[in-house]
């Protein structure tokens, strides 16, 4: 099974291992994993193994190499990659190959990353549990019972099961850290605009973020500082100095730090017991290394939900109308140009995804933008204003990631009220454009793990990392691995 990014790398360094060595390992993970937990639409072996030798040959010569040089990296299939298809786990897509590379997957490639495929997701990234796929559910390594969240679902679970060490996923509304949360490994969620869109298949253009999931938040740096930076090809790209991650792990000392606890929000009703003692348990980790807790609330999240899920589907009924039948993609054959347009989207789309649509372009319409679609915006106004009040005050913000553990596939895809509502703690994140991270806090009474949320102001990623590393250099939660691993280790 392969675990850390850095380890990989000392291993390499050291000669013990080569880079494909470690390549042949991951793709042997994969194959082994592949039939049980469904993580990847595309495998490139071939591709694999050349990077690998191509990154052996260069430390032999003595070239220079990146810093994931030999690293094995799964990429989330709504990133554009030239020579792989990119489906959005869509029919819509299911034959669709870019003609160029999303930038994150440039950076990685500079970087000398292995990149050896595609991960499963919900449909255009629309889904809480990766079961609105087209190519069928992803399956959580620590019961296969259950889900893995979503809507990056494949992203967390290829980690959770030891196939590769670090992937890329996309968070919309929690996308990365739900998952996260659900496979018991680390997330973040930048800040909006501090790693490029470019080439990310839009869902909702002001929310989608792309982000690092590994166990470790040491990991998670990593690669952070490879896909974070400027790029003047994206517009909501900002151009502003990167700090060195990595940096930020390195000392434990919390003593100074403020951080502001959502207790109210984790005494919600439909919260488990769990979550709530998870938390707690949190709160006098980070006591111990020195912060200073302090209650805090946000007023207005109780409209984080219905706030999201009026702007999110507006923006989505707005990216998604290209796809038509006539420019790209999923076609239907026969009728005129008026049927072929409503018959290809009608055959294209899932339902989840037709329902935010039509949501939507409903609210987007005459005679109810105003009553929906530019109040949303009012409101989203005022809950960047409770963050900004809050962090007026504290340095950071501490609650749950997700109201309950992972719960069992098939169990709320039928009502998506209950779907939804699996957000109720990370959305916030999103709206206001702050990052945000996920982290093991332990595992439940059915041995599933839960996850924690710390929130910092806009671009003090550098901050979440330093707390979050503080936590794990002292807690064993993100060091707990699925049974399955006892079986193939």
């Amino acid at each position: 099974m392969l675990d850390s990014a850095h380890e990989l790398l000392r291993r390499q360094s050291d000669g013990e291992m080569s880079a494909l060595e470690i390549a042949e390992a991951a793709i042997a993970n994969i194959e082994s994993s592949q039939p049980v937990h469904n993580s990847f639409t595309h495998v490139d072996r071939e591709l694999a193994l050349a990077t690998a030798k191509a990154v052996d040959q260069k430390r032999a010569s003595g070239a220079s190499l990146g810093p994931l040089a030999g690293i094995p990296v799964a990429v989330k299939d709504v990133l554009c990659t030239k020579d792989m298809p990119t489906t959005c786990s869509s029919k819509m897509l299911r034959d669709f190959r870019p003609p160029y590379d999303a930038t994150v997957v440039e950076k990685l490639r500079a970087a000398d990353a292995v990149i050896v495929g595609k991960t499963n997701m919900d449909e255009f990234a629309m889904g809480a549990s990766t079961e609105t796929s087209a190519f069928g559910v992803t399956r959580n390594p620590w019961n296969t019972d259950c889900t893995p969240g979503g809507s990056s679902g494949g992203a967390a679970a290829c980690v959770a099961a030891g196939t590769v060490p670090l992937s890329l996923g996309t968070d919309t509304g929690g996308s990365i850290r739900q998952p996260a949360a659900f496979c018991g490994i680390t997330g973040l969620k930048p800040t909006y605009g501090r790693v490029s869109r470019y080439g990310l298949v839009a869902f909702a253009s002001s929310l989608d973020q792309v982000g690092p999931m590994a166990w470790s938040v040491e990991d998670c740096a990593l690669l952070m500082d490879t896909i974070a930076g400027f790029e003047p090809r994206d517009s909501t790209s900002l151009d502003v100095d990167v700090p060195q991650y990595q940096m930020a792990t390195q000392s434990s000392d919390l003593r100074g730090i403020k951080i502001g606890v959502l207790r109210e929000s984790s005494q919600a009703d439909g919260v488990a017991a769990s979550i709530r003692d998870s938390l707690e348990s949190s709160i006098k980790v980070f006591q111990s290394l020195g912060a200073e807790i302090v209650e805090v609330d946000l007023p207005h999240r109780k409209y984080w939900v219905p706030t999201y899920y009026v702007i999110a589907p507006c923006e989505a009924s707005s990216n998604l109308s290209r796809f038509d039948g006539a420019h790209y993609g999923f076609r239907s054959t026969g009728g005129d140009l008026v049927s072929t347009y409503c018959q290809s989207r009608g055959q294209g789309f899932g339902d989840e995804v037709k329902r935010r649509i039509m949501v939507g372009t409903y609210a987007l319409s005459a005679g109810y933008v105003g009553r929906y679609y530019n109040q949303a915006l009012k409101v989203r106004r005022l809950i960047k204003g409770d963050y900004d009040a809050a962090f007026a005050n504290v340095d950071l913000l501490l609650g749950p990631v997700t109201p309950t553990t992972s719960f069992k596939l098939g169990e709320k895809i039928d009502d998506p009220i209950q779907m939804y509502l699996c957000d109720m703690f990370t959305v916030g994140a999103n709206l206001a454009g702050v990052p945000a991270l996920s982290m093991p806090g332990g595992l439940d009474e059915n041995g599933l793990p839960i996850g924690i949320q710390l929130q910092a102001p806009v671009l003090e990623e550098s901050r979440l990392m330093f707390a979050g590393a503080a936590f794990q250099s002292v807690t064993e939660h993100h060091k707990q691995r699925p049974s399955s691993w006892a079986s193939h280790s």
